[in-house]
């Protein structure tokens, strides 16, 4: 039976590292690093557990399903499926990850080259992000040569400049590393896990997961079981790609602390690109950031314009594309620190549920599928996450503080664990109760 060679494992991987590693993978390592000084590789074990683990997870859950993210939330309820998928997209789409897009864009491709006099000013940001929506929305009308093209070209050529700028900094070292900061004194490790939400990789799992599998397929895989295992090892490669660029990234922000104390990880990132190769450095990582944030942003107008399109089928892709793009830079105007502020009680509200979802897609066999435990769990964990959203957002929760801290884990973000598994158990054991029928799945 048909198996994938080396080179087509190989190349879905590559196409895979590609789709996962935009904006966010570059951003967020070296702010974390910075932070977290000292403790740095703690912190990093609780990142790669959300910013890989989770991607690799939600890929393999996807594949499970047998479908796609609508079909695998289905198992929840028809209702909720239509209502996550709808949520999924619209965070890893126009409220969040297109636009920061292109604020990484501007950040780290057109502020270090203004005068100081321009960079105060709201007006590079808006011109810039008017002319980077206005070529996505031109490229996503025929976007998968372009995208395929340059993310062959253009992943390799950042995976280069990271490992030299990794490299330069262990041969000329840049500064000590410093004492951590806030959350990372003592609690490094759940800290790094709550920012690997922010990459949005797990929720952008659970829509490259068909994806994958699609191209798996079109190599002439089409037994599932083989199928699944393809999937795994370019998964698997993906994730090793993701893993190893993010402890690069992350040493580079610790030692960075002495000459580029930043708001955020686009600053950092520019700043050690210029103390380790000067001018020319800045340049090629700007140029080099911002074609790939260009080709993430086309292909998730592409990916979020089909989706909503099919929809809402008085809405033509095209009319659809020009909405997300213009809507896209109306929110990146707010800048990169703000997004990524406004971001954090929306992922705090919906990560929990995907990996909860996830999750439970991957041990469905072991409870047999009965809807009653993804009802649980998932309704347990959304009683905590939505609070800790609200929370998060700055809304008064004050009345249930003293009981919500009772529970584990929750003065570290991950209170919702215990609920998720409580839910669980007493969805199997009103599935035991009631004599339920599992719900039947699609063998091939």
């Amino acid at each position: 039976m048909k198996e994938l060679t080396t080179k087509e494992t190989i190349t879905i991987g590559l196409m895979l590292f590609a789709l996962f590693f935009g904006a966010g993978n570059m951003i967020f390592p070296p702010a974390l690093g910075q932070a977290a000084g000292d403790n740095v590789w703690i912190a990093m074990a609780g990142f790669l557990i959300t910013g890989v683990g989770l991607p690799l997870l939600g890929i393999i859950a996807v594949g499970l399903a047998g479908g796609n993210l609508q079909t695998m939330a289905s198992r929840v309820h028809p209702m909720f499926a239509v209502v996550f998928t709808f949520i999924v997209y619209l965070s890893i789409g126009p409220f969040m990850a297109i636009p920061r897009t292109g604020t990484v864009t501007f950040e780290m491709g057109v502020l270090p080259f203004l005068p100081e006099s321009m960079k105060g000013s709201w007006v590079p940001l808006f011109v810039t992000t008017i002319v980077y929506f206005a070529i996505t929305f031109w490229l996503s009308l025929n976007p998968s040569k372009l995208v395929d093209r340059i993310g062959k070209i253009l992943t390799p050529a950042l995976l280069i400049i990271i490992g030299l700028m990794y490299v330069k900094s262990l041969i000329s070292p840049m500064g000590e590393v410093a004492q951590p900061i806030g959350a990372y004194q003592d609690t490094a490790f759940f800290k790094g896990f709550i920012e690997g939400y922010l990459t949005l990789d797990a929720l952008a799992a659970m829509v490259f997961g068909l994806v994958v599998t699609t191209a798996v397929q079109e190599r002439g895989i089409i037994d599932r079981k083989k199928v699944m295992w393809s999937t795994i090892k370019a998964g698997i490669l993906a994730a090793t790609g993701l893993g190893l660029v993010y402890l690069a990234l992350s040493y580079l922000g610790a030692t960075s602390v002495s000459f580029a104390k930043s708001e955020n990880g686009g600053q950092i990132l520019t700043g050690v690109v210029h103390q380790l190769f000067g001018p020319l450095g800045s340049l090629l990582l700007g140029a080099a950031v911002t074609l790939a944030c260009l080709t993430t942003s086309v292909g998730l107008v592409t990916a979020c314009s089909q989706f909503f399109s099919s929809r809402i089928p008085s809405i033509s892709y095209k009319k659809m594309a020009v909405i997300l793009s213009v809507f896209s830079a109306a929110v990146a105007n707010v800048g990169l620190t703000q997004l990524i502020t406004f971001s954090v009680p929306v992922l705090m509200a919906i990560y929990p549920l995907a990996i909860v979802l996830m999750l439970l897609t991957f041990f469905d066999r072991l409870f047999n599928g009965h809807r009653s435990v993804y009802v649980g769990a998932i309704t347990a964990t959304a009683v905590i996450s939505l609070l800790d959203g609200a929370s998060q957002l700055g809304l008064s929760i004050d009345s249930l503080t003293p009981i919500l801290e009772q529970l584990p884990l929750y003065k570290v973000g991950i209170g919702w664990l215990v609920p998720a598994i409580a839910g669980a158990l007493i969805g199997l054991l009103w599935a035991s109760l009631t004599r339920s029928v599992p719900i039947v799945r699609e063998t091939k």
